[in-house]
């Protein structure tokens, strides 16, 4: 096999990723054309080698500088039973924003004191779920959730420990969809406005709450650390003027994810050991001129764990060609499986997986199959001639795109399978029609139909 060294595309698909004997894409040592053929597609394929050797990154280069490092993975770039069981193994924790997140935690064994549960609109029902199970932290976001659950955790006879959710009013020079650190944002207590000192002096003194830090995230894709060090020394400045007046101790901060990825040959992201020299530094600088003493340090990375270890592989259907304007290329997924593109203006690499390096003498653009005028996963590419039948392989597609996937216009959700040593395994299957309607009553009983009540 050719290693990537030889094609540079592969630099975008996960560690493993080689042209085989046959011309073919291989990943974990598995062809990509026989297992879009077992498998049918789209075809998600995630790299056992890939995800274990980032997780180790992480703790390798974030621990040699800080030793007390937590790193939690951000569920909602992809979760499963799979997935959460290898991060248990690799010793990472959960980070969560769902009731339904907790559930796949729960399912899969997890640790429920590795758990951090995030989100703005936590619901009194999985609040009291969380609290129930026994989660390591809860990230308050706001003050409806503050009271409510103090409220839960009296009731219940607890005492759980919080961590508050500041807004550093940092611009993180991302895409405004993804940016969570400003001033203007759903999310957090505005340090600025004094509604962060005022929540943590209201957290402080209510019964059931054990307030042990703070965390703060500023969006994701962050490809500069500079708003990292900015927004570290706001909150460690906070940190040290709440000591002062309010005697609080800052036992943990959490700085959030954000890591980018490479999604295209020529935009590289920066490498873990950048941001791992950053936010440490950061943070050390940081309390030792404030006289603070160094809290546990609890990162968040999603994205960067499972973008690169995920492969999307798609099927040629037909073609358009308009004459001096743009060939169309169809494929059999689009907006249903991958909505990034059309909500994110997020762009992409691909292969021909059966056609390794083999010239690339058309351009094309890539087309899903929904019925959106904006269902184009990929504008002004050069591929080699594609025909039907031919599997197109999209790298870097591990993250959100499985988690936002959709059943519109009835579609199926794509099955997924993780490869390693030439061997591959379903961790979930291809959705059926009948999973479209399991959720209906068809027909309804007549005991179901009720007065509405007006």
């Amino acid at each position: 096999m050719e290693n990537e060294d030889t094609l540079p595309e592969l630099t975008l698909f996960p560690h493993t990723a080689a042209t085989g004997h046959q011309g073919h894409l291989a990943i974990g040592g598995c062809d990509t054309a026989a297992l879009a053929a077992t498998y049918g597609t789209p075809l998600y394929i995630f790299d056992e080698t890939t995800l274990r050797a980032k997780c180790s990154e992480y703790r390798r280069e974030f621990g040699e500088r800080h030793p007390d490092t937590l790193a939690i993975y951000a569920c909602k770039a992809f979760a499963n039973q799979a997935l959460i069981r290898l991060l248990q193994q690799e010793g990472f924790g959960l980070d969560v924003v769902s009731g339904g997140e907790m559930h796949l935690a729960r399912s899969a064994g997890f640790p429920p004191g590795l758990v951090y549960f995030h989100g703005n609109n936590k619901s009194g029902d999985e609040l009291r779920q969380a609290l129930e199970w026994g989660v390591g932290r809860v990230v308050v976001d706001n003050f409806h959730e503050l009271d409510q659950l103090g409220r839960l955790a009296a009731g219940l006879g607890l005492t759980q420990d919080v961590l508050l959710r500041l807004s550093p009013g940092v611009d993180p020079h991302t895409h405004s969809h993804v940016a969570t650190g400003i001033l203007d944002s759903k999310f957090g207590f505005p340090i600025a406005t004094g509604q962060g000192e005022e929540a943590l002096t209201r957290a402080m003194s209510t019964p059931g709450l054990n307030l042990v830090g703070l965390h703060t995230h500023l969006g994701s894709s962050l490809y500069e650390v500079g708003p990292y060090r900015e927004a570290i020394g706001i909150v460690l400045r906070f940190a040290a003027g709440m000591r002062q007046r309010h005697g609080f101790d800052l036992a943990e901060m959490n700085v959030g994810g954000g890591f980018a990825v490479q999604y295209r040959l020529g935009s590289p992201a920066p490498p873990v050991s950048a941001y791992a020299a950053a936010i440490v530094s950061a943070m050390s600088d940081g309390t030792r001129e404030l006289g603070l003493r160094p809290p546990r340090l609890v990162i968040e990375p999603g994205r960067s764990i499972v973008a690169r270890a995920g492969t999307a592989l798609y099927t040629v259907g037909g073609a358009k060609d308009i004459p001096g304007v743009r060939r169309y290329v169809f494929v059999d997924g689009g907006m249903g499986d991958n909505i990034r593109p059309a909500l994110y203006d997020s762009e992409y690499e691909a292969v021909a997986a059966n056609k390794m390096g083999q010239p690339r003498t058309e351009l094309v653009t890539i087309a899903g199959k929904f019925c959106e005028s904006g269902d184009i996963l990929i504008r002004d590419i050069r591929l080699p001639g594609l025909e039907p039948g031919d599997i197109l392989a999209v790298p870097a597609a591990g993250a959100y795109s499985i988690p936002m996937a959709s059943n519109y216009n009835a579609s199926l959700r794509p099955a997924i399978v993780m490869v390693r040593a030439g061997r591959a395994t379903l961790i979930r299957r291809r959705e059926t029609y009948a999973d479209l309607t399991a959720a209906e009553a068809d027909p309804p009983p007549h005991e179901m139909t009720r007065p509405c009540g007006n």
